[in-house]
């Protein structure tokens, strides 16, 4: 299968017919940008001319430079991951399930991209977090607010305060792990393998 362009591999608004300000066009393209290359692997011309956008205007929205893009990159791409992440989870009851439908939903996401759509957060995030404090917080809020989302749902399903809290960790970060191997091995195994134990042990820990 032919290798889709950045621009072209995940559509940059859900709604074809939206248009978007020089801001958000230069948010956007610079995370489509981070996820597939990471930090370092973007530069700031490519990310204006992926935005159709002058140098002058990327550094008049983002004086900061790149470090700051990257976090503006990040919560975007958190925004649109927690924004999924929610409607699979209000929409079925049983968190065991709703786990197993998010991993798939994965799954079709990476598949859909051509296997280059991996996590946002952590493409971005590694190789800079350990030297650029910004994207480290930045990443780290990501994932806190996913964690949130999964520990809200064990709560409301009668999970204690604590156990929510420590099953919300591992669903996370095991589908942040599955998610890397589906990427490299370009299969659906990995996430769905995940999202299935992850099920068995919420139903386990249930009972």
């Amino acid at each position: 299968m032919k290798k889709k362009p950045a621009s072209e591999a995940r559509p940059a608004a859900k709604d074809p017919g939206q248009t978007f300000g020089t801001r958000e066009r230069i948010v956007r393209s610079a995370s489509r940008l981070m996820q597939r290359q990471g930090y370092d692997g973007t530069g700031i011309k490519q990310i204006a001319q992926e935005a159709e956008a002058t140098l002058g205007s990327v550094y008049h929205f983002f004086p900061g430079g790149k470090q700051e893009l990257a976090v503006a990159a990040i919560a975007h791409a958190n925004g649109e991951f927690v924004a999924d992440l929610k409607a699979v989870l209000d929409g079925e009851p049983d968190p065991a399930r709703a786990v197993t439908a998010f991993s798939k939903h994965l799954a079709e996401e990476l598949r859909a991209s051509d296997w280059t759509a991996g996590c946002p957060i952590t493409t971005t995030a590694l190789g800079a977090a350990g030297r650029l404090p910004d994207v480290q917080v930045a990443a780290s809020e990501a994932f806190a607010r996913q964690r949130e989302l999964v520990s809200a749902k064990l709560s409301d399903s009668g999970f204690g305060a604590e156990e929510a809290r420590e099953l919300a960790h591992m669903v996370i970060n095991t589908l942040e792990g599955a998610e890397i191997a589906a990427q490299v091995a370009r299969s659906d195994d990995p996430l769905e393998i995940a999202g299935r134990h992850l099920a068995r042990m919420i139903t386990a820990h249930r009972a």
